[in-house]
């Protein structure tokens, strides 16, 4: 069985959207940590909006490093409900996502990566399907931009699993649905 696990980049606020934000926290620290996060995954699960930043930028870049021409092989699955068609080794969740994701965590495997986001991992999480979620918090105040977790978002609760500190001040909160009583 497959684990969904998404890693979300967040500012010291809150504020996932447009994390351009991050770059001037880039190392390589992060670019480590990012790669170990590629390379433990069998696929990545994206929502459109995510989707269509991504294959307007990657399929482009320069493979000869190793994590450009990870990102560009790994299969890739999209939650879209405005998508007919997709490039950049990708399937199109049809139907309902909720039911879809699932079929693909009970595949065997390594893991479904989730970068980004934000609507598709709220809908994962209300439904019970997110495994991991590693919050990469980075040591900014944004002040505006949508935040993760939507007003109106179903209360859960998470254990700490573990911690990961970088010189550039960013830390990854790395988060377990907790087990009930």
């Amino acid at each position: 069985m497959s684990k969904v696990v998404v890693v979300m980049y967040v500012s010291m606020d809150g504020v996932v959207e447009g994390p351009s934000w991050t770059s001037s926290f880039w190392n390589a620290e992060h670019a480590k940590y990012q790669h170990g996060q590629l390379i433990a995954s069998r696929a990545l699960l994206l929502g459109r909006v995510t989707y269509e930043e991504f294959v307007a930028s990657w399929p482009m870049r320069d493979e000869s490093d190793a994590f450009t021409a990870r990102m560009n092989r790994i299969p890739k699955y999209v939650a879209t409900t405005t998508l007919d068609k997709a490039e950049w080794n990708t399937v199109i969740l049809e139907g309902d996502v909720v039911e879809q994701v699932a079929l693909l965590k009970s595949e065997p495997g390594e893991d479904l990566l989730v970068y980004g986001s934000v609507t598709l991992v709220d809908h994962l999480v209300a439904n019970g399907l997110v495994d991991e979620l590693k919050l990469f918090v980075h040591p900014v105040v944004v002040g505006t931009g949508r935040r993760l977790f939507c007003d109106g978002a179903v209360g859960t609760t998470w254990t700490l699993a573990g911690t990961a500190a970088f010189s550039s001040g960013a830390v990854v909160l790395d988060y377990r649905p907790a087990k009930a009583p």
